[in-house]
Parts: structure tokens; sequence; C-alpha cells
């Protein structure tokens, strides 16, 4: 038996790559490597940007479970924290965390463990569910990225809804959208080729 924190019901990374300790690190390594990729793809707003975060994330918390998911999004916060710049804009340090966007860096790390929770259920094998997963993983971001930003810059709720939220409801669909459909094909491609190796 191999020491593992793969989840008791296989989530995608379970499926296609053999389950041990070291495999569990590479994916947290990848899981984070692959949010500080997509933190760069960025359109600047003002305090918060518009970045591809959200989409790692849902694709990390889903492919990998929620205990690998959201350790690989605490990997991320911390090399971040630290001075390595994997935050958007090629950015990093504890100014950056304990800032304006920070509850939405630390609201990665509920949103990863949330959905990949959901994804040990099945929940990102349909198309429709998987969808209805990834908007509430979003939806996780939100609920701790919302109050963070309102006390760190002061801001009322209605300023800080029109700078921290309303901008990203358009992206949290569409990123939504994609996650589903990246995750729904990738499992059409694995039970075709379990069903090939007759399964």
């Amino acid at each position: 038996m191999s020491l593992s924190l793969a989840p008791s019901r296989p989530v995608l990374a379970d499926r296609v790559l053999p389950k041990s300790l070291a495999t569990d690190a590479a994916l947290v390594v990848g899981g984070a490597a692959l949010t500080a990729l997509l933190a760069q793809v960025e359109i600047p707003l003002w305090p918060v940007p518009i970045t591809g975060q959200t989409l790692a994330v849902l694709l990390v918390g889903a492919s990998l479970g929620a205990a690998r998911g959201a350790i690989a999004m605490v990997l991320y916060a911390l090399v971040g924290a630290l001075g390595a710049p994997v935050f958007s804009d090629w950015s990093g340090g504890a100014g950056v965390l304990l800032g304006a966007t920070g509850g939405y860096i630390v609201g990665f790390v509920l949103a990863a463990a949330f959905t990949g929770w959901l994804a040990q259920r099945r929940w990102e094998r349909g198309l429709l569910r998987g969808l209805l997963a990834f908007v509430a993983g979003s939806g996780v971001v939100f609920l701790v990225g919302l109050p963070w930003l309102k006390i760190a810059l002061g801001l009322t709720w209605a300023q800080t809804l029109q700078g921290g939220l309303y901008p990203f409801v358009v992206g949290g669909v569409v990123k939504a959208v994609v996650a589903a459909l990246v995750l729904r094909t990738a499992w059409a491609f694995v039970d075709r080729a379990d069903a090939a190796k007759g399964r």
C-alpha cells in the first residue's frame, strides 16, 4: 500500500497517474505553478485586476480533489508571500497577500477545497453539474475576497461590490463554462481510454 493524499473517490488525477506521495507532491507543485502562470493573464483594473487565477483554482481543485487542491493554493499563497513573483503582474511579497487583493488569494484555498470536494462526488463529470460546481467555487472566492477588500480599502459595500464583484461576473461565468468543458472533455477521453483497455 502506498502513501498518498488521493481522495477515496477518485478524481481525474487519480485515474491517469499512479497514487503516491511523490505524485501528490508533483501535482500540488503543478497546481500552484498553473495558478501562477494564469495569474499573468490579466486585464488591469482597480482595485482588483481580472486574471486567469480563478480558472486555475477551479481546474486544480476539480482535478486534484479537496486536500491536494487546497494544499496547492496554500503553496501558491506562501511562495508569493515570501516574495516570488507569482501573483498578478509578476508581483509577490507579503504586502500583496495582506493588501486589497489578499482576500481573493486566501479564498482560492477554500474554493479549491470546495470544488475538489464536489469533484470527489462526481459533480465535474457532467456539464451542467460541473458548471454549477464551478460557479459555486468562484462564489467562495468572493465570500472571502469582498469583505477583505472592503476592510483593506475602507470602502462602503456599494463601492466594494462596484470594484470587487460586478466587473467579474461575466468573466466568472465564462471561466466556469471553460472549466466545465475542460473537465467533461478530459473525463470523456479517460473513459474512452479505459473502455478501449477493457476496464
